[in-house]
């Protein structure tokens, strides 16, 4: 129940249930990957079953795809869809400027693909998500396996000449072996501490041979919804350049709250 949920699962869930409320009737909307995401799956799903909301879902992983089908949400392809009216997902860190870094969750190819084929990216978070610099949490860049030792070193050779504080990469494991993404890809995490320059970043990796995509999201973002673990939440517009709180109150929900990890 909402009152078992820990400090930092109320802020996501506060954060979620308000940027629910950015999808309406007809639309067809981009579901990200990831916990806070998951959150708003189930709380389209509960609109879905108690208010009759009906829209067409684009998940950015099997996993969310999986959860949306659970929870009664109709499920689209994106070559379906074509376009979306919104897509709303997770952060792992989001700067003033509303860029990002994602794929902690291991979707970040499927996340930005959807993104950019939305009229507007709406990113639910806690507060702790929001960083002065990006960098702290490493950032994913998905690569094809072949090669991937090469790939990794000369991703390495070029941080040398970026403004980052760290230059270690990992391959991202899922127990002994690789983690894998829905593409059949690897994932390299950058261990950077701070990017000076995330744009220029975003753009080298993706001129280097082997990299199929990176988890900086730069000019991508319109909306962040800031959840706080008592219920408070901050929905920042870049675009409009507004900033406005307000207080969501908890309300304990069989249906919501059943079947959680």
């Amino acid at each position: 129940m909402s009152g078992e949920l820990s400090p930092i699962d109320k802020a996501k869930f506060v954060a979620a249930k308000r940027a629910a409320e950015f999808v309406e009737h007809g639309m067809r909307v981009g579901l990200g990957t990831g916990s806070t995401a998951a959150w708003l799956v189930r709380c389209l799903g509960e609109m879905v079953r108690e208010e009759g909301l009906r829209f067409k879902g684009v998940p950015t992983s099997t996993r969310t795809a999986d959860l949306a089908r659970e929870m009664g949400i109709e499920v689209i392809s994106l070559d379906e869809a074509r376009w979306l009216d919104v897509t709303i997902d997770g952060a792992d860190e989001f700067n003033r400027s509303l860029n990002l870094i994602k794929g902690g969750g291991g979707a970040l190819l499927q996340e930005k693909i959807v993104a950019t084929a939305s009229d507007r990216m709406v990113v639910i978070a806690d507060a702790a998500k929001e960083v002065e610099t990006l960098g702290a949490f490493p950032l994913p860049i998905e690569l094809i396996p072949f090669g991937w030792q090469t790939t990794q070193a000369l991703v390495e050779e070029m941080l040398v000449s970026m403004d980052v504080m760290g230059r270690n990469a990992s391959l991202r494991m899922n127990g002994d072996a690789p983690y894998i993404t829905d593409e059949g890809n690897y994932i390299l995490d950058l261990h950077l501490q701070r990017i000076g320059n995330p744009r220029q970043l975003a753009l080298v990796l993706n001129q280097m041979p082997g990299v199929v995509e990176n988890g900086l999201f730069i000019d991508i973002c319109d909306t962040v919804v800031i959840g706080h673990g008592d219920g408070r939440v901050l929905v920042r517009d870049i675009n409009e350049g507004t900033e406005e709180e307000e207080r969501l109150d908890f309300v304990e929900s069989d249906n919501l709250f059943a079947d959680l990890d």
